[in-house]
């Protein structure tokens, strides 16, 4: 018997907007051929500037890498920037509180702060055995499989909302609670060692991952997807959005017809602000369209905290939410959503080292020459108009195509977002990812953060990067660890 999806808060919104809006199908994909990738990647010259993230780049490459202000900000801008990084580091409390203007976290919850994910506006943390995890969180849904049961207005509702509800426990796990509501459960993490042998000899030790709900709250789950999610790092999001659509689609070839191999796609998702379909940008499947409503459901889905954009959080009916105290119908005013995105968009990239070093410049040349750079487009200029000055007008060096590409069944969540199936995955900008482990030893890379180190990350691209890894494998000692020296440079 197929459960009852209107019942969930969520959906019974969105449900208003089926009701009330004309949808139009999908974002339009490459409008003319696309750009032959090897011809352009030959014209290109390697990097010439250390400034990865434009004119805001800033020379900070310790702990705190990621948690400067862009350089080319106001002092005003610099005040808003300090205010939304007072509410985004800041923890929130249990409604009732003194503190009204931070208070209505949960009734289910992850974690009370942003910064708690976000170790120094980077990654997150990898929980230590037997610890709760707050970094690495467990998104939920009815599995694929189940799809051929469900009705037109079923299918409607997961075309909007993205992913279909699991109908207890919703689409994320929250492992903490206020008092006078079970917890929903915890994370089990369970790996498995894979040797991979190099063609020079050295065997590197994958860790295969096999993710579990136990300790239900709210008993046996029954058919359910898990997808984990390691917190990304937060640098240089506001010049990703600002980059045209245009400018993105020109790189998409779902159909490669040029033959590559590489079929990258955007993902077309739901705008809570437009309320039509857009292009999605942000999110380990590309599953946001832009900073503020990334923002407005982590908000929402992480701390249990409302706004005027996410009006309900990710409790079920079965979880009786509604009785339990709160912060207001809207816990995270306009203003606070306006300056937590502001200083989300516009935390600095930092500078590139190194880039003069001839072993890095070797790296550089064979990321081009094993096609990585297929998927992880070096350069990109962001729009003229439509976007902030601070933003507008910059050549960026974020070696992304935020594009949907499949990577294979090993790094599968077999859970759907929008259109992006579970083999799919948008290309992650490498910008700064040198020093990810400097901000935060304990993360780790990939969507799951399974990868302890950049080869490890590299060792388990499938799919469509299954040809470069392939020839990542097959390289002599030295010139892996060129390829390798370039990535740490970034």
């Amino acid at each position: 018997m197929p459960h009852v999806i209107p019942k969930h808060p969520i959906l019974h919104a969105l449900s208003l907007a089926i009701a009330l809006t004309a949808l139009p199908q999908g974002v339009a994909q490459a409008a003319q051929t696309p750009l032959t990738v090897s011809a352009y990647l030959a014209a290109l010259p390697l990097q010439d500037t250390a400034k990865s993230g434009g004119e805001g780049s800033v020379r900070k490459h310790d702990t705190n890498a990621y948690s400067l202000p862009a350089k080319n900000l106001s002092f005003d801008q610099r005040l808003s920037f300090s205010v939304g990084n007072s509410f985004f580091k800041s923890p929130w409390v249990i409604a009732p509180a003194s503190t009204t203007a931070r208070d209505g976290l949960g009734p289910l919850f992850n974690t009370n702060a942003c910064q708690n994910c976000h170790v120094k506006d980077g990654r997150g943390s990898l929980p230590a055995e037997g610890d709760p995890s707050v970094g690495l969180f467990l998104r939920l849904g009815m599995p694929d499989s189940h799809e051929d049961s469900w009705s037109d207005e079923e299918r409607e509702f997961r075309r909007i909302a993205g992913v279909m509800p699991h109908p207890v426990y919703g689409t994320q796990l929250q492992n903490a609670a206020v008092p006078g509501i079970e917890r929903e459960g915890r994370m089990q993490v369970v790996h498995e060692e894979m040797p991979v042998p190099l063609a020079d000899g050295e065997v590197v030790l994958l860790r295969k991952p096999r993710y579990s709900l136990v300790e239900a709250g709210f008993g046996d789950p029954g058919p359910i997807a898990l997808s984990p999610r390691l917190a990304p790092g937060m640098v240089g999001l506001g010049l990703l959005e600002a980059v045209s659509e245009e400018t993105l689609l020109e790189w998409a070839d779902p159909q490669d017809a040029d033959g590559d191999g590489i079929s990258g796609r955007a993902n077309t998702v739901w705008s809570l602000t437009e309320q039509h379909e857009v292009m999605g940008r942000f999110g380990w499947k590309a599953g946001q369209p832009d900073v503020r409503q990334q923002s407005a459901k982590a908000f929402a889905g992480d701390m249990g905290l409302t706004s005027n954009l996410v009006s309900s959080t990710d409790c079920t009916p079965v979880q009786k939410c509604a009785d339990l105290p709160n912060g207001g119908t809207i816990e995270v005013e306009d203003n606070v959503m306006d300056n937590v995105a502001f200083y989300s968009r516009n935390l600095a990239v930092p500078t590139r080292r190194d880039l003069d070093d001839p072993t890095v410049r070797e790296g550089e040349q064979l990321f081009r020459e094993l096609e990585c750079a297929s998927c992880h487009r070096p350069r990109l200029t962001t729009a003229s108009g439509g976007v902030a000055a601070q933003l507008a007008d910059q050549t960026i060096w974020p070696y992304s195509d935020m594009l949907l590409h499949d990577m294979g069944d090993g790094l599968s969540d077999d859970r759907r977002e929008f259109e992006a199936t579970g083999n799919e995955w948008r290309t992650p900008p490498l910008w700064g990812i040198g020093l990810a482990q400097t901000v935060n030893p304990a993360t780790g890379f990939l969507h799951d953060g399974r990868a302890r180190t950049l080869l490890e990350a590299v060792l388990w691209h499938g799919g469509e990067a299954r040809a470069s890894r392939d020839k990542v494998v097959a390289l002599p000692t030295d010139q892996r660890q060129a390829l390798l020296r370039f990535l740490e440079s970034l």
